[in-house]
This record gives structure tokens, sequence and C-alpha cells, in this order.
């Protein structure tokens, strides 16, 4: 795909993710009521297969592969997560926008695509620290109940 769009900067395999709320800043000493707040909300929730599909953009902004799978549940925990929050549309991003030369034939070449299934099995409270080179910290994981084989029928 590189050689399709130079004016696209891809977001390494390390730092995907799908991202359910955004919660902005959050001070220090708040950090331990959100984790609570947020295992609290996460209630009875359980793992569900996920998988990437097709692909699309925001405006200028940013290309992505849209998610299939569990994606009502998906929906449900994000809503849970940001009651009042916008829409939620999953996706994962894969690259930014610097110049849009050449982002309509990756779309175009990512539309096709269709990943392999996986197990969403835990929630990741993340804090980002933005700027020429973004990272993301892990400040809590919640596991995500396991979803259960259901029993032969007789």
């Amino acid at each position: 795909m590189r050689p399709l769009a130079s004016g696209l900067r891809w977001v390494p395999p390390e730092r995907w993710h799908l991202t359910l709320a955004f919660y902005g800043e959050v001070p220090d000493d708040e950090v331990d009521r959100v984790v609570a707040r947020t295992a609290r909300r996460l209630g009875d929730a359980v793992e569900m297969g996920l998988a990437l599909t097709g692909a699309g953009r925001f405006g200028g902004r940013a290309v992505w592969l849209g998610v299939t799978g569990d994606v009502a549940a998906l929906r449900s925990l994000a809503g849970a997560l940001d009651p009042g929050g916008r829409r939620y549309r999953p996706h994962l991003t894969v690259a930014r926008v610097r110049d849009d030369t050449g982002t309509a034939a990756v779309v175009a070449a990512l539309s096709g695509y269709a990943g392999p299934t996986w197990t969403a099995g835990a929630v990741h409270l993340v804090r980002s620290r933005l700027g020429p080179a973004p990272a993301y910290d892990d400040v809590a994981t919640l596991p995500l109940l396991p979803l259960l084989p259901l029993p032969p029928r007789p």
C-alpha cells in the first residue's frame, strides 16, 4: 500500500486499537475513579468475535478499516462506557493523511479486505500522549466475561 500513497502516515500495528470512548484529559488524582466507573459500566459484558473488513476515510484526515462480527455488542459496550456520546462508528485507523494524493487508491485497494476473526477479551483504559510520535500507555486492563460455548443439543 505504501507506494500507492506517499502522503499517508501509516499507524504502526503496535498502536492499533478500537476506541470505545474518549474521556479527554483526566487528572492523575481522578484516574482510579475513572477505572472504577468503567469497570462498573462494563457490567456483564462478554467477549466479542470481531474482524476487520472494508475500508474508508474520514474526510482528508484518516484511512480506516471497518469492523464486522459482534458489532451490536461492541456498540452497546461503547454506549455504556460513553453515555450521551456520539453515535459509535467502529473502525480501526490505519493511516493519517498528510497529503490526500493517492488516498482514494489506497481506500479502493483495501475496500475488499476481509480479515480473520479474533476475540476481543478485554477493555483497556489508555492514556494518550499526543505529539510527533504519539504514545499510548495502558492505565488499566478490564477483562470481559468469557463467552461460554452453548451446551450440545440433546
